[in-house]
């Protein structure tokens, strides 16, 4: 896969549990409390309307892609808006499968969207554009693509506990899998940040890993045997020789992650730590708990909105809250 394209389409993934009836429907579903983390579903940042804003900073965007349950569409967002497909998940998913909370599951279909270019850029709806160049930063000069990771290595299956969180067993699984595929080496979690995804390849690997993505799509939540395709597929890349590792230098210029705490100083000092650095992204992770702290909230808006105070060209005209 050569990164020498002009375009490249954009898929985000978004859910609001505020979204009329969302919170009822997943009441009904749930089985532990961890299905019902509100970090997972919150949007009382706005984030994704502020990542659309950020995209200003693309100069090679295509189409943008949306994914999101049925039938919610952010109160603010235009979809009929040129450029812009908002997809809901029945559109690409079984219907055995729906509803869905599992964002494993998810992902595991981004590739099946209609009219996806054959490449394309997958950013989390809490994930930002800061400035020009970030196509550059995920590819070699001579166009093979970079799988960027952390220093932090994943933690072997036989070093977890059932009661260890479903996130830290699918990076297990995942690892544990690759190892069969491919033969075991360490491992690192992938960087909070953007994935570049080849359709076509991206299939063939939740092929290779079919029961694993099996048992993966019929959770609907999290669980303990799955498999998170947004770990797998970067490493099945460098290990099939589709992409390269990035180096620790490359991959901080990329990534950009923040913890929103509810303590404001902490928050404040990650932000500045974060702005110091000039990553081309930032991913802002919600970690309020149950009751964000509304002096953090107006922080991160007023922060958000200095930032990107244009309206982006998928906004509803009558849209006034900020």
């Amino acid at each position: 896969m050569n990164m020498r394209q002009d375009k490249i389409d954009v898929v985000y993934t978004w859910v609001d549990d505020t979204f009329p009836g969302y919170a009822e429907v997943l009441a009904r579903h749930a089985g532990k409390p961890a299905d019902t983390n509100p970090n997972r579903t919150r949007d009382n940042l706005d984030l994704l309307r502020y990542s659309l804003r950020s995209l200003r900073h693309l100069p090679e965007l295509g189409h943008v892609h949306l994914l999101t349950c049925r039938p919610q569409v952010p109160r603010w967002l235009d979809p009929g808006a040129p450029g812009l497909t908002v997809h809901h998940h029945d559109a690409v998913m079984d219907a055995g499968l729906l509803p869905t909370f599992n964002s494993f599951c998810i992902v595991s279909h981004l590739h099946l969207l209609p009219g996806l270019s054959d490449r394309f850029l997958y950013l989390e709806d809490d994930m930002l554009l800061l400035r020009p160049g970030l196509m550059a930063a995920m590819a070699d000069p001579d166009g093979r693509p970079l799988s960027h990771f952390t220093t932090r290595a994943t933690v072997p299956a036989d070093r977890l506990k059932p009661g260890d969180s479903p996130w830290n067993h699918a990076l297990a699984n995942a690892d544990r899998a690759l190892d069969a595929a491919y033969g075991p080496r360490p491992r690192h979690h992938a960087i909070h940040g953007p994935r570049i995804i080849d359709k076509a390849r991206f299939a063939q690997v939740l092929d290779r890993f079919a029961p694993e993505v099996a048992a993966t799509r019929a959770a609907r939540f999290r669980a303990n045997d799955n498999v998170p395709p947004e770990y797998l597929y970067p490493h099945a890349a460098v290990d099939e020789g589709w992409h390269r590792a990035a180096t620790r230098a490359e991959s901080d210029t990329v990534e950009g992650y923040v913890s929103i705490d509810n303590v404001l100083p902490l928050t404040r000092l990650m932000m500045w730590r974060m702005e110091r650095r000039r990553p081309l992204t930032a991913t802002f992770n919600d970690n309020f708990g149950a009751r964000p702290n509304p002096r953090v909230v107006a922080f991160m808006r007023r922060w958000l909105q200095a930032r990107f105070p244009d309206p982006s060209p998928y906004e509803r005209a009558d849209s006034t809250r900020s």
